[in-house]
């Protein structure tokens, strides 16, 4: 009895001093990786602060900026913890972990493909800087003001007061219209005069009136030109050049533009004719409209009579 209880004791025994012979032989190993551990710890720091400083040199993306060094940081760690890893002799530790990460990457790269398009989009974005916070932009059938970005979305304020937020990979597909990154905006304002006017002088009197107005930049430049024989008029468009200030400023200054036009062709006895329109009474060439009553009126009677 007292031999069966000796040898399962022996075994137990045996086993403990083989852990406290392995981890004994292990001390060198472990005192090598809580270096290596240490020294990754202030590379991943250095790194860090490199990214930074590197980062914001090329845009002011801080959610970018943020994401980016904490990916650095943790990129150095992960290094050193494989490097850690094989110094321990724990090589199938470090397979295991590579497959589960590549597994898992995988996954998350299916149930994500969205998140991570406008994720990319974002990054992209952030180098690329087709637009600045502030800027006036228009995206397909949005304009409005950028408010703020992220990796994910930017929001745009419209000019009703509507925040929209617009994806980031539609931003890096779609055709952007950045009516800030130049100083100044064309306007076109679009009219017509009579038929009877003198084309000479309706130019004339456009120009000066145009040119008259603060604010006009490039006054040698204004364009005047006649598009079209119009249903009741013929159309004209004025062109000229202002500072861009924002999208209020741009339709302040087109609103002075159309009144300054008016008036000068008032005061020039040039007349912007209203659409012409014919109602048909049924009249026939060469017969009046109180003939055509008359006539109604005798048959009426004449139908009455018999």
């Amino acid at each position: 009895m007292k031999a069966e209880l000796e040898k399962p004791i022996d075994i137990v025994i045996g086993k403990i001093d083989g852990w406290i012979d392995g981890f004994i032989s292990m001390i060198p190993n472990m005192i090598v990786a809580i270096l290596v551990f240490i020294v990754f710890l202030l590379v991943a720091k250095w790194g860090k602060k490199l990214a930074v400083k590197l980062f914001s040199k090329t845009s002011s993306n801080t959610a970018l900026k943020n994401l980016l060094s904490t990916f650095v940081h943790w990129t150095i760690m992960g290094l050193g913890l494989f490097i850690i890893l094989g110094i321990l002799g724990l090589e199938k530790a470090v397979t295991s972990l590579l497959a589960g990460v590549g597994v898992v990457g995988l996954a998350l790269g299916f149930a994500f493909q969205d998140i991570a398009a406008n994720f990319v989009s974002g990054v992209i974005l952030a180098f690329r800087k087709p637009y600045r916070i502030g800027d006036v932009i228009q995206i397909n059938d949005v304009m409005g003001k950028v408010l703020r970005t992220n990796l994910r979305v930017t929001v745009l304020e419209t000019f009703q007061g509507q925040e929209v937020f617009i994806p980031n990979k539609e931003l890096l597909q779609e055709n952007i219209v950045n009516y800030s990154s130049r100083s100044h905006r064309q306007i076109i304002v679009e009219s017509g005069i009579s038929y009877a006017e003198d084309l000479e002088k309706v130019e004339s009197v456009v120009r000066e009136a145009i040119g008259g107005l603060e604010g006009i930049i490039r006054k040698d430049e204004i364009i005047f030109d006649y598009d079209e024989f119009g249903g009741s008029s013929i159309n004209f468009n004025t062109r000229f050049w202002i500072e861009y200030p924002g999208e209020p400023g741009y339709l302040n200054m087109k609103s002075k533009a159309i009144k300054a036009i008016k008036k000068a062709l008032d005061a020039n006895d040039i007349t912007i004719p209203f659409p012409i329109r014919t109602l048909d009474f049924g009249i026939k060439g060469g017969e009046k409209l109180s003939q055509m009553l008359v006539n109604h009126d005798e048959d009426q009677v004449t139908e009455k009579a018999s």
